[in-house]
């Protein structure tokens, strides 16, 4: 039965308010840190990778090559997501979260020191596939993790606003990096910006290793994870005692699996938080890297002024990621949710149209909509895909969950893009690729609620985390409603 055990929703914290907030806190600076690295490759692979490391007569040959090397990167996060998920449900969720910070600063910066095609020849793209998978791992082990680090702490009823926290590290990653290119483009400018200036961006992010050894040194593990595992050692000490023996321990040892828990019972609710996020990570990436290729390379538009837009309109989502999270504490996370879906659904077609003028102004207007859109679904997403699964199996549940929808929608967006754009001539391919997904995630969105339905009837239509003044269900979250 593919169902989350009665338990699924995180129980309420009892950690003092000022542990939860320093936590919290940590959480969402770790995922900022760790986003600012692996979107500063995406505004190269669209500026300047293609030209220094895979040189071509076409331009459009040496785009499609920085940005499948883009999303190589997306190919290696589930499996990021299904090591460290798996290991940090066992282990804990702080050692992982630790690792993949210091991983992505050295992959990070060995980026910004690597030469260019024109110095070491076909090593150099070589090498940048290489560290690319190694960001890939990174970032696909630090989301669950700092997404748990928060929701697990999170008060009774905040729980969606404590997980947007964790979830404003994208748009701060989207400012910091766009902030991080302006100022080395202003410092150093054409050909200096081109031959080397792109690189400081990648030489800061490395300030990341700071901050993993201040979560390493002065953050606890979650509450939540510390009362599963006096409850897992309890129960296998009781199974053992009565069956005596090493047969006893042999099962507590594969119910200690979550990654089996996982893909024995679990993978259809893992491919349906999947399908349901893949159109917000696929519009992401479109708007950062893909417009910001299209507007500068097929309209000329100045690639300064894009990027000041993108640097706007990411500003927006720091007031518009929590509303959406605290409402979906109150209303439920799947009506938020859909709504959003809604709004990416129909609003694909009007952004493209907006855009192709190549008036800044309405570049700016068709992207900030579309932004709102991508912050009402973004906002309760962590607290959604935390409650589907239990805690001995949240980690490795809700990483997978994420990643999946990270390689089918994000890292094959901007490539896909750029290939509709050619073959078909109209950006209107790159909207019906949008609303394709729009489709899919409702569809997935629907299931969520209709077993949230089924299971709160079973249980006489109370859910799992009681349903009133938001507080969330098992399987959706208040998606019934």
């Amino acid at each position: 039965m593919d169902m989350p055990a009665a338990s699924a929703s995180p129980a309420p914290s009892t950690t003092p308010g000022g542990n939860r907030r320093k936590v919290a806190l940590a959480a969402a600076a770790a995922s900022a840190v760790e986003w600012y690295d692996y979107f500063i490759f995406g505004i190269a692979a669209a500026l300047v990778l293609g030209d220094e490391f895979f040189p071509s007569s076409s331009p459009v040959a040496g785009v499609l090559a920085a940005f499948a090397t883009f999303a190589v990167g997306f190919l290696a996060r589930p499996i990021g997501g299904v090591i460290a998920g798996h290991l940090g449900d066992k282990r804990g969720r702080k050692p992982m979260l630790v690792l993949a910070l210091t991983t992505m600063g050295l992959a990070t910066l060995a980026i910004g020191l690597l030469p260019s095609y024109g110095t070491i020849g076909l090593a150099a793209p070589v090498l940048l596939v290489v560290l690319r998978i190694v960001q890939g791992l990174a970032v696909g082990a630090q989301w669950g993790g700092a997404m748990l680090m928060a929701t697990e702490y999170a008060p009774e009823g905040k729980r969606g606003l404590y997980g947007s926290l964790v979830q404003l590290g994208v748009p701060i990653g989207v400012v910091t990096a766009n902030v991080a290119f302006l100022l080395a483009e202003g410092l150093t400018g054409g050909d200096a910006f081109t031959s080397w200036g792109w690189r400081i961006p990648f030489a800061v992010g490395v300030l990341v290793l700071g901050l993993a050894w201040y979560i390493h040194h002065r953050v606890e593990e979650t509450p939540e994870f510390r009362a599963a595992e006096r409850e897992l050692a309890e129960r296998e000490r009781r199974e053992k005692g009565a069956a005596g023996g090493d047969e006893a321990g042999e099962g507590a040892g594969e119910r200690r699996s979550p990654l089996r828990a996982i893909l024995g019972g679990h993978l259809g609710t893992v491919f349906l938080a999947g399908g349901s996020f893949a159109v917000n990570t696929a519009t992401f990436y479109i708007l950062i890297t893909g417009v910001l290729d299209y507007t500068t390379r097929e309209l000329d538009m100045e690639r300064g002024s894009v990027l000041m837009v993108s640097l706007l309109v990411s500003l927006t989502q720091f007031a518009l990621i929590p509303a959406a999270a605290a409402f979906s504490d109150r209303v439920g996370r799947l009506p938020v949710y859909a709504a959003g879906a809604v709004g990416l659904l129909v609003w694909a077609v009007p952004m493209f149209l907006l855009i192709d003028t190549t008036s800044l102004w309405l570049l700016a207007v068709g992207t900030f909509v579309t932004s709102c859109f991508l912050s009402i679904m973004y906002g309760p997403q962590a607290a959604l895909f935390a409650e589907l699964f239990t805690a001995e199996m949240r980690y490795t549940g809700a990483s997978l969950g994420y990643q999946i929808s990270a390689v089918v929608g994000g890292g094959l967006a901007p490539f896909l893009m750029v290939l509709l754009l050619e073959v078909s001539g109209t950006s209107m391919a790159v909207s019906g690729y949008i609303m394709v997904l729009a489709v899919i995630a409702l569809g997935s969105i629907a299931v969520l609620a209709r077993r949230a339905r089924e299971r709160a009837r079973a249980v006489g239509g109370e859910g799992e985390g009681g349903g009133g003044g938001g507080e969330p269900r098992a399987e959706a979250a208040g998606g019934a409603r």
